[in-house]
């Protein structure tokens, strides 16, 4: 199993920008990927971004263009740099790490960091 703790959540203006952090430990070794997705008031968990063990990057298409993850392997750490955040992005943003167990695709997430976009 892993485990994740995300950070850097916060209020911020229309425009502005926001670094989300998460730290994860546990079995390591065996994720293949990590990704970021939200949840906003009212709505389903959608997917917003992936980083695999590669560094090949995938977006969601209403983030395209404005957020960026990267990852640091020496840190056990990924990121979702956000910029020109709009109030759409509102919502509670947790980190997933996608992983194989004896050939079995596991996931596990993060408990959540919220993100408020608003004047």
């Amino acid at each position: 199993q892993v485990q994740l703790v995300e950070s850097g959540g916060g209020l911020v203006q229309p425009g502005g920008s926001l670094r989300l952090s998460c730290v994860f430990s546990g079995s390591v070794s065996s994720i293949y990927a990590m990704g970021w997705y939200r949840q906003g008031p009212g709505k389903q968990r959608e997917f917003v971004a992936q980083i695999t063990s590669s560094s090949s990057t995938n977006y969601g298409n209403s983030v395209k263009g404005r957020f960026t993850i990267s990852r640091d392997n020496a840190k056990n750490a990924v990121y979702l740099q956000m910029n020109n955040l709009k109030p759409e992005d509102t919502a509670v943003y947790y980190c997933r790490a996608s992983r194989s167990e004896a050939g079995v695709p596991r996931g596990d997430w993060g408990q959540g960091t919220q993100v408020t976009v608003s004047s």
